[in-house]
């Protein structure tokens, strides 16, 4: 090839790419970037190999070691095969595959199954597009080791991913994340890759799996009656083009909702997500459609998941009768409200119950818990740090519910992953039930700001893109960790968690204590007046984010409107003296 001016490291993997056993059709696109002089690209595609991250295996898809392409999943798939041979050596292995409907997923789905196959364990097949939640349920329901979803859940279109789990159910985690990976770092040859499947091995399922899934989430309604007087509640639901579409509209029919009105343009199942930015309900854009049916249907509520239906946006009415967006901490302080009341309404709070979020979800979920006698847990940022405590309980201790600020949420033990599907039915039901009283949701939630504080939560997500950006990314968080600021928002800095270094410092007097959480690159500054700012490198986006937190008290509802107000103002001044 032509001198270009790529590092030897960068230089040494093209080199391998071109001259291996690797397809035409992936050496012409690694030529053409050559021809092109496009250092910029082809150092992003080999600079690394992929890693998994708080949600597996990620990026963007191209040829490359650092690109999600069948050579990556290939490896990857190998490397797990290779792990769970010598985990289980003497039994018939057993994995679930499934994948959304991003391009090239069913093509990857294949891919990864033929490795599974030729490896000698045996694979269910899910013969369409389904949830990741459905998978977890169903390596549960059918006995296997491990699974794999093949998604790149809410990121841009050019994305594709893989996430692994394990025989509980859930995403993997350590030692068994690390574990895999070191099985993958072994395999230096796409020779070691065996490519070839075996087609006995290869078992497609689909409907019956759908049935039993779809029954487990019916059964764990709690407002049947109120469902019953409100099944005509008017819903609007969107997928965004993905697997939401296959699941929700009819488990929403199991609780009992008879006027569940879809986002037509956003059924169609779509890989280019062409009628939105980002396939991601988190952005407010990603609703516009939704909204839109919305006002023309004067819609109770609305609902949008992502492409493979583990996250869930929601809009509902203010007290003007105009459609707000909740954000990801609102929502689930809303379904942790009404999981706790109900509980305690039937009796069933004794002490052995509890609830799991993430040490970035509001932290006035763990004041409500508290309030009914409820052990919170705070666990790392990804959903897998859930279903890990789930597991660990499992039989012991009864799991009410768990989420995260990023809109997952998880009711029931039937899977070990945040489930949109089950959320999506959940907050239907919330809405018939509040209704059913002559109340709102947004009622409810300003009635929980005067009875525990109103804490008011911002995201900022920071993108930096290639090993540029995460150059960048690392040298910011660096100089937070080594240079702590000692005001935000015109308040002393009392506290800072460092959960890369596992030390939490009391900023006063110097003292530090062990954190015991597994290590992860994460700082926490706690200020005097009970603010918080949490500064993470995204594990599977090219992003560093800010999660922001501020409270103050509220006396009445009225006051709510000149609360929001000044605590926008705070985080402002504090996210200004982080230099954001």
């Amino acid at each position: 090839m032509q001198h270009l001016s790529l590092e030897p490291s960068v230089q040494s993997r093209v080199n391998a790419w071109l001259t291996g056993k690797y397809d035409d059709a992936t050496k012409a696109e690694i030529q053409q970037l050559i021809d092109e002089k496009n250092t910029i690209e082809l150092t992003d595609a080999f600079y690394r190999d992929l890693e998994f991250g708080t949600g597996g295996l990620r990026g963007i898809m191209g040829a490359g070691s650092n690109r999600v392409n069948k050579y990556t999943l290939g490896a990857a798939t190998q490397g797990l095969s290779n792990y769970l041979i010598k985990l289980y050596p003497d039994e018939q292995i057993k994995v679930v595959i499934a994948h959304d409907n991003r391009n090239n997923s069913s093509i990857f789905a294949k891919v990864v199954a033929d490795v599974f196959s030729a490896n000698g364990i045996y694979v269910y097949f899910f013969e369409g597009l389904r949830p990741t939640p459905e998978l977890s349920y169903a390596i549960r329901v059918l006995g296997c080791k491990s699974g794999v979803m093949l998604t790149a859940s809410h990121n841009p279109k050019e994305y594709n991913g893989y996430k692994a789990y394990g025989a509980d159910g859930g995403q993997l985690v350590a030692p068994h994340d690390e574990a895999v990976m070191d099985e993958v770092g072994k395999i230096n040859t796409i020779d070691a890759i065996n490519f070839k499947g075996n087609t006995s091995n290869i078992e497609y399922i689909g409907k019956e799996i759908d049935e039993k899934y779809l029954s487990e989430l019916a059964k764990l309604s709690i407002s049947k009656d109120a469902i019953g007087r409100q099944k005509d509640l008017k819903i609007v639901f969107s997928p965004i083009h993905g697997t939401g579409g296959v699941s929700v509209p009819p488990a929403l029919r199991k609780f009992g909702f008879e006027n569940v009105i879809l986002v037509d343009e956003q059924m169609v199942v779509d890989g280019n997500f062409p009628t939105v930015i980002y396939p991601n309900p988190e952005e407010a854009e990603a609703l516009t459609l939704a909204l839109a049916k919305a006002k023309e249907v004067d819609a109770d509520i609305v609902m949008a998941t992502d492409p493979d239906a583990d996250r869930v946006g929601l809009a509902i009415k203010n007290d003007k009768n105009e459609f707000i967006l909740l954000n990801g901490n609102q929502a689930l302080c809303l379904l942790v409200n009404y999981m706790l009341t109900a509980w305690e309404q039937a009796g069933k709070l004794n002490g052995n119950q509890y609830i799991v979020k993430t040490i970035v979800t509001s932290y006035m979920i763990d004041k409500m818990s508290a309030s009914k006698g409820v052990e919170c847990l705070n666990v790392l940022t990804g959903f897998k740090y859930i279903g890990e405590i789930m597991t660990q309980r499992e039989g012991k201790k009864t799991f009410i519910v768990g989420g995260e600020e990023s809109y997952g949420y998880l009711v029931g033990e039937h899977a070990r992953d945040k489930d949109a599907v089950v959320a999506c039915c959940m907050f239907a039901e919330l809405a018939a039930y509040y209704k059913d009283k002559g109340s709102s949701l947004y009622s409810v939630l300003l009635d929980l700001y005067v009875e525990y504080g109103f804490y008011k939560e911002k995201l900022i997500s920071i993108t930096k893109k290639g090993k540029a950006g995460a150059d960048e990314i690392k040298s910011m968080m660096e100089n937070y960790r080594n240079q702590t600021p000692e005001i935000l928002g015109g308040n002393k800095v009392v506290m800072l968690k460092d959960y890369k270094n596992s030390i939490s410092k009391d900023m006063i007097t110097g003292v530090t204590e062990k954190i015991d959480l597994p290590s992860s690159n994460v700082l926490q500054f706690f200020t005097e007046d009970g603010s918080i700012i949490s500064a993470r490198p995204s594990g599977t986006e090219p992003k560093i984010k800010f999660y922001c937190s501020v409270k103050t008290s509220l006396n009445h509802t009225s006051e709510f409107q000149t609360a929001e107000h000044l605590l926008d103002e705070k985080l402002m001044g504090m996210l200004k003296d982080l230099g954001i």
